[in-house]
């Protein structure tokens, strides 16, 4: 970790949580860490596109990798919460997984969606705790928010589920197709919304084929 003085840390601010100057750091790393990638971003270059100065920095985080991992996190909390402004109580069950599913295709598919998994997947070997990030914030908390909304479809007579987190999963796997795994690689080009909404009609269709019920269909 880099030496800073620490007198100078003393007349620091005390760190708060969730405060704006926090908020502020992260929305400038986010900056430098798209640009640069892990390992040529700087905390020097994080603090002039946050604003603040270094010191203040590590008020908040211990260094690169907690900043990176604050980051990590605060964004993928961020696109599950979204993912899932939907009416949990929608009576017709294949709109609702469409509207799910074309959000999430939507967001996945992002450059900086992209840009950010190649870094985590970079960074994940030499710090785990990133990976363990990413893996909670994102997939672990998406996939625990649809397998509680496709639970409450189930206890409404609408899908007939044994494993409903297995069952999330498959749902989000089906979406992506091979789109995703194409873009993190370099191939193929962003689907278009028209593509997304075609491979999530399919993947809705397969679902229900497997788990709707006839009150589903």
């Amino acid at each position: 970790m880099t030496m800073i003085d620490t007198e100078t840390v003393a007349e620091a601010p005390r760190a708060e949580p969730e405060s704006t100057k926090r908020r502020d750091i992260i929305d400038g790393a986010r900056k430098v860490f798209f640009e640069k990638g892990f390992d040529g971003a700087s905390m020097d270059e994080v603090a002039r596109a946050a604003g603040v100065s270094k010191a203040t920095i590590y008020v908040y985080f211990g260094g690169k990798e907690e900043l990176f991992e604050a980051l990590v996190h605060n964004d993928r909390a961020r696109a599950a919460e979204r993912l899932f402004e939907v009416d949990s109580s929608a009576d017709e069950v294949d709109t609702l997984l469409r509207h799910i599913g074309i959000s999430f295709m939507t967001m996945m598919v992002q450059p900086d969606q992209i840009r950010m998994v190649r870094m985590v997947i970079a960074t994940a070997e030499k710090f785990p705790r990133i990976g363990r990030a990413f893996f909670d914030a994102g997939p672990c908390r998406g996939g625990q928010r649809l397998a509680d909304l496709l639970r409450r479809q189930a206890d409404l007579g609408r899908l007939s589920i044994d494993d409903d987190v297995a069952a999330a999963y498959e749902f989000f796997n089906l979406c992506q197709s091979n789109s995703v795994k194409g873009l993190l690689f370099g191939v193929g080009e962003q689907p278009t919304p028209a593509q997304i909404e075609e491979t999530v009609a399919r993947a809705v269709r397969v679902f229900l084929a497997y788990y709707g019920t006839a009150r589903a269909g």
